[in-house]
């Protein structure tokens, strides 16, 4: 879209429901009026949107934590956008608004729905990673799920995605002695240390993860962020210490899988360490927003935290970009630019 009086917005709908890995066909393009807001709703044009693992699952008709995508209906997820018309007084047109009504050029969606966001005090595509719920569930795992204590060692899994990219800051900041992520690629295991403050580097595809592991942290691990499940997760329970914690807040690797996906063949190591694994949905912990976010926004202002995205131009390039992501062709996080 060019301009705020279009009449037509494209958006992105589940064509299919996909067996395994998705593909292009899983999507479908489709063109529409540009919705009125009723009484109490606010039409937005979207300029940006996130793509993230959780969103295949999402394409499966199963029972989860969170509805499945309709067939037939555009996708959902985190957006921003400036406001065009707004039939509700809190919410003036030309504010910029985050909200969960992406994969469309324009949004209709309840005022109380939307947050307002100062792009004074970051930038938009902050408010969709580190600002947003991206950094949130990072903080969230190294302070409530699976603390970070003065001298732990730090473990993080796909460290250079969005959540992990910000993960091993976070517990640099809190007191970790050493942080080690993992990463695909050498490209991405060099930029965990130059860009990310990571102390060592895993290239996962170089094989041997639990050598690897071992060689960066000889001592054991005290606290793991699981990105990926599988292999990772093994690695990571015959590396921990004694009452070591680990938060459960992906398993990418198992995302696509037509079958079920056996857990680690050496749980009883986590019973014989006393170890905790506790799961993480970020919605549990909305109400630290206002505690990230108040350290978050002073962190990027000083430039002690770093963040990166990869960004897609065209509401027709989502998909594509969603596909990318899953198979890990992102640094930071992954977003698709919709307009300006």
């Amino acid at each position: 879209m060019s301009n705020d009086t279009a009449t037509h917005s494209a958006e992105i709908r589940l064509a299919t429901r996909p067996v395994g890995e998705p593909g292009l066909e899983t999507f479908e393009l489709v063109r529409t009026e540009v919705p009125r807001p009723g009484p109490g709703q606010i039409l937005i044009r979207n300029t940006l949107m996130s793509v993230d693992p959780y969103m295949r699952g999402r394409m499966n008709d199963v029972p989860s934590y969170i509805p499945p995508f309709e067939l037939g209906a555009a996708l959902e997820g985190s957006a921003i956008g400036v406001v065009v018309e707004a039939r509700e007084p809190s919410v003036p047109v030309g504010a910029t608004v985050t909200h969960f009504a992406g994969w469309r050029e324009y949004s209709v969606v309840d005022a109380a729905d939307a947050t307002v966001a100062d792009t004074e005090l970051a930038t938009p595509e902050a408010y969709l990673g580190a600002l947003g719920t991206t950094g949130l569930t990072a903080y969230a795992a190294l302070t409530r799920v699976a603390p970070v204590r003065e001298g732990d060692v730090v473990f993080v899994s796909a460290a250079a995605g969005a959540v992990g990219s910000v993960a091993g800051q976070i517990a640099r900041k809190l007191g970790a002695s050493r942080v080690i992520g993992s990463a695909g690629g050498p490209d991405k295991a060099r930029r965990l240390v130059e860009d990310f403050r990571y102390d060592a580097a895993i290239d996962y595809r170089k094989g041997d993860l639990e050598g690897q592991l071992a060689a960066a942290a000889p001592h054991g691990v005290d606290v793991y962020v699981d990105n990926v499940g599988g292999d990772h997760l093994r690695a990571a329970i015959g590396a921990m210490r004694i009452g070591g914690r680990i938060a459960m807040v992906g398993a990418i690797s198992a995302y696509n899988a037509t079958e079920p996906v056996p857990g680690p063949d050496n749980l009883f190591e986590a019973a014989a360490k006393e170890v905790t694994l506790r799961g993480l949905l970020v919605n549990s912990y909305l109400p630290l927003f206002p505690e990230w976010i108040g350290k978050a926004a002073g962190w990027l202002a000083d430039g002690s935290l770093r963040t990166e995205q990869t960004v897609v131009d065209g509401i027709e390039q989502a998909p594509a970009a969603f596909l990318a992501m899953m198979r890990g062709a992102n640094t930071g996080k992954m977003l698709v630019r919709i307009g300006v």
